[in-house]
């Protein structure tokens, strides 16, 4: 489901780092724009900034992501995928990854 033959196509762009938080607004302006593959080495949630579908390929297969204006969702570190814009036009969100230590050790 994801573009494979495109490479990438999201574009990142970090708003806010510091020692307890990055906080980055994720853009994918044509669908099938994708992440490229990558490991998170962070807990993290995500903020849509619209209504409409992600492509979520982990590896094993790809997930339709349903997701909403608000909807956030958090997920612990390493979550490994490429994630890719399931619409028929532009779509974004926000990235809030936790840089402190998790008290899980």
């Amino acid at each position: 489901m994801c573009n494979t033959q495109k490479s990438g196509g999201a574009v990142g762009t970090v708003l806010i780092e510091n020692d307890r938080v990055r906080v980055t607004r994720w853009d994918f302006p044509q669908p099938g724009d994708c992440t490229g593959w990558h490991r998170h080495e962070h807990d993290y949630v995500v903020v849509p900034l619209f209504d409409g579908d992600l492509w979520i390929d982990n590896g094993a297969e790809t997930v339709i992501s349903s997701l909403t204006i608000g909807g956030s969702y958090f997920r612990q570190a390493g979550v490994e995928h490429d994630v890719c814009n399931g619409n028929d036009g532009a779509c974004s969100f926000i990235e809030v990854e936790l840089l402190e230590a998790s008290p899980r050790g």
